[in-house]
């Protein structure tokens, strides 16, 4: 059964929120993303158009966009202009995207459904998915690198820099290599905790502050929302071992009890459910805090908070 946090509502909110103005929202971002994707990631015809149609089915099959969300709504704050935000936020999309299609392999998590379909590995083959990973890799950092992106070639240099550090050793691969550890150890909260920051709180705190590089913004502009990105990436990752051990495969769109079948520590596992609720909760409240700053410019980021803690898939 989905799972159930204390209900909110525009009453226990400084500011209103509306559950169908932001889905509205979401979704319209989302397929702004989606187009981008559509466009920098063409049709190949040549002997190699094998590789692009699964690169496309990878990028474009759909997907909630949370961190292009995060990235278009943080530069919103800066006055960045819309197109260069898109261009940032689409390569997001494509690291991450890479990420599901690396992790999805038998050598990985061996996962046969992804967002409701087959993963790029059943749907075309191991050898081609490998390639197709690489390829969003390798195509993020020339999106990022092309005056399209910032006028400004330090800015260019600075998201490169920052995207690089995100998703390399010291950020979602080496938090990969901790989670494949993970099978064989009995890690603690705190372990488990540095793993998700390094594994899935990299990308989010990347989505979070490229808005800010955009924007040319101040020390302690980024400061904050390092700080939100931490919190709400926590969040995310304690809802997703929380869907794992309690959601239908149907409503989330991939196989869920695989932690529990692999004896893997989680946060659900050493905390209880219960626990982890409430955990993520305090998470959620802690995060939007961090928004105090910016005013009410911020509320799709405090939108965002709520969601991330309230879904179901």
């Amino acid at each position: 059964m989905p799972i159930a946090l204390k209900p909110w509502s525009s009453s226990d909110l400084p500011y209103h929120f509306n559950i169908d103005t932001f889905n509205t929202r979401l979704n319209q971002d989302a397929e702004f993303v989606t187009r981008a994707l559509d466009t920098l990631l063409p049709i190949d015809e040549g002997p190699e158009g094998r590789l692009m149609d699964a690169v496309r089915y990878a990028a474009l099959s759909g997907g909630k966009r949370v961190r292009p969300y995060l990235t278009l709504h943080t530069a919103a704050l800066f006055n960045v202009d819309a197109k260069c935000a898109l261009r940032v936020a689409a390569a997001v999309e494509m690291v991450h995207c890479y990420s599901l299609v690396h992790d999805d392999l038998p050598a990985m998590d061996d996962d046969d459904l992804r967002r409701g379909l087959p993963t790029c590995h059943i749907q075309y083959d191991e050898a081609t998915a490998i390639l197709a990973g690489d390829a969003l890799l390798t195509r993020a950092f020339e999106v990022l690198s092309e005056d399209g992106t910032h006028q400004d070639a330090n800015v260019r240099i600075e998201l490169v820099k920052e995207l690089a550090k995100a998703s390399g050793p010291l950020g979602m691969v080496g938090g990969q290599m901790l989670d494949l550890v993970a099978h064989h150890h009995n890690l603690d909260v705190n372990e488990i905790a540095r793993l998700q920051r390094m594994k899935t709180g990299g990308l989010i705190n990347f989505a979070c502050v490229s808005g800010a590089i955009l924007g040319k913004a101040s020390e302690s502009a980024l400061h904050k929302l390092h700080s939100y990105a931490h919190d709400l990436g926590l969040a995310f990752q304690i809802v997703d071992d929380l869907l794992d051990a309690t959601a239908d495969a149907s409503a989330v769109g991939k196989r869920t009890g695989k932690d529990e079948e692999q004896g893997k520590a989680t946060f659900v596992s050493l905390m209880g459910i219960e626990n982890a609720q409430a955990q993520a909760g305090l998470l959620r409240d802690q995060a939007i805090e961090q928004l105090d700053v910016f005013g009410e410019a911020a509320d799709p980021l405090r939108d965002m908070a709520h969601f991330v803690v309230n879904r179901v898939s």
